[in-house]
């Protein structure tokens, strides 16, 4: 079992940075991937960042690429999530997950956070 609480998420301006956190409780924090995605009102759950149990391999939805850096600290059972560049249309709910296998598919992560705001104001 594992339980996973979000954190920094808040109002930002267009242009700006937030660093979100997502800290597990539990055993084993580096044999899961960790995964983040977001939620705006009115649509599905998209995927945003994944990354391997030890950091080897990440990847990025598209529209994030080159603004958004996903890390992980193991010793401190934390993956984060850099939000730079920040736009409007990434205001979302924003959530962490825990997986055995790296996947983009929401409906394979088996532990999930409660979430976090991020807004971005124009």
């Amino acid at each position: 079992q594992v339980q996973l609480v979000e954190s920094g998420g808040g109002l930002v301006q267009a242009g700006g940075s937030l660093r979100l956190s997502c800290t597990a409780s539990g055993r084993a924090f580096s044999s899961y991937a960790m995964g983040w995605f977001r939620q705006a009102p009115g649509k599905e759950r998209d995927f945003v960042a994944l990354i391997s149990q030890y950091g080897s391999n990440t990847d990025y939805q598209d529209s994030v690429k080159g603004r958004f850096t996903i890390s992980r600290d193991n010793a401190k059972n934390t993956v984060y999530l850099q939000l730079n560049s920040l736009k409007p249309e990434d205001t979302a709910i924003y959530y962490c997950a825990a997986d055995r296998i790296l996947s983009r598919r929401p409906d394979e992560y088996d532990y999930w956070g409660q979430g976090t705001q991020v807004t971005v104001s124009s």
